[in-house]
């Protein structure tokens, strides 16, 4: 089997077909579910495009990032700086110059971590995201522990994003440019370095590549697109506080890109679909006698995270792909 193959950066056709009938599905949810659950789809979709930034660095460039979040916070707290007390701020000017923060504080920060390797990096990325979140955590100019309010949506002069209905497609438009950007961007030149990278780092220094530079650029480009979905995180739930830059959402992205399989975007779009509907069923689960259940929710998820490494270890994209093509073998 190729390398892109093992690595599910090609899919089978038909696991192409059911995800894209899964995209003509999340197209007509709002005309068949409640306001609820469409709200409860977007964020949803916000945290598959969080997820794909994480896959960028951890499925493609093989580099594991435990403070992926301190970017996510970042963006939504330029948002609720942004926008005015008494007024919504424009969505055109607010989304880059908080993608460009996130990006930039991703820049300065990978220009360090990015010299170090293995166990280094794990730890080093952990170190600058705490110190991040410690820095709004303990400061009351910046929110403090109890966070910001942002009470009003970007204004955009095409669409209302104060309708549920408008900024649940525009999270999808998001979604789906985001996905193809990435997709194309993997089996681009610099998508190929990356995964060479991966691969085996030193033979690509030996053959001339400057593997500095392409994994901060890496690092950065992530760290830009997990602000995108931090704004849109920020922009739809209207609070932000330093929760959101945790290490625990950061557990959660590589939770999410392990769970769907690592390698293809898709696998951090189902992923994350899968890591949050989970988590939804776990908390709610009956009480046992005396037992809560739906309390140790984190127990569940832990022996089902636990149960896809032995049994799925590609993820539940590489799982169903796995299928399709032993399927395919056997009509053969």
């Amino acid at each position: 089997m190729s390398a892109a193959k093992s690595h599910l950066e090609i899919l089978p056709r038909g696991l192409q077909v059911a995800l894209l009938l899964g995209l003509l599905a999340l197209a007509a949810f709002p005309f068949f579910g409640t306001d609820f659950y469409a709200s409860m789809v977007a964020r949803m979709m916000i945290l598959a495009i969080f997820a794909m930034s994480l896959d960028l660095l951890q499925g493609v460039t093989g580099l594991v990032s435990l403070g992926h979040a301190a970017f996510f916070g970042l963006a939504g707290y330029a948002l609720a700086f942004l926008t005015p007390a008494g007024e919504p701020a424009s969505l055109w000017w607010t989304l880059p110059a908080a993608v460009a923060a996130a990006g930039l504080a991703a820049l300065v920060i990978g220009f360090f971590v990015v010299r170090t390797h293995g166990i280094y990096f794990i730890m080093v990325t952990m170190a600058f995201a705490q110190m991040v979140f410690y820095l709004f955590f303990d400061n009351k100019a910046l929110g403090g522990s109890d966070g910001i309010y942002i009470n009003f949506k970007p204004h955009a002069a095409l669409f209302d994003l104060e309708n549920r209905l408008v900024f649940y497609y525009f999270t999808l438009a998001v979604l789906v440019a985001v996905y193809l950007f990435l997709r194309r961007l993997l089996w681009s030149p610099f998508g190929r370095v990356l995964a060479g990278i991966r691969v085996n780092e030193h033979r690509m220094r030996a053959m001339g590549y400057g593997t500095f530079g392409y994994k901060l650029a890496a690092f950065t480009l992530a760290g830009a697109l997990a602000g995108l979905a931090g704004y849109l995180w920020g922009a739809q739930t209207g609070f932000i506080n330093p929760e959101l830059m945790g290490f625990h959402m950061s557990a959660h992205a590589i939770m999410m890109v392990i769970l769907g399989g690592m390698g293809n975007f898709a696998g951090a779009i189902v992923g994350a679909f899968a890591f949050e509907y989970l988590l939804h069923l776990f908390k709610d689960l009956p009480d046992i006698g005396a037992f809560r259940a739906g309390k140790h929710w984190q127990l569940w998820m832990g022996l089902f995270i636990v149960g896809v490494v032995l049994f799925a270890p590609r993820g539940l994209l590489g799982l169903a792909a796995g299928l399709l093509r032993r399927k395919e073998a056997d009509h053969e």
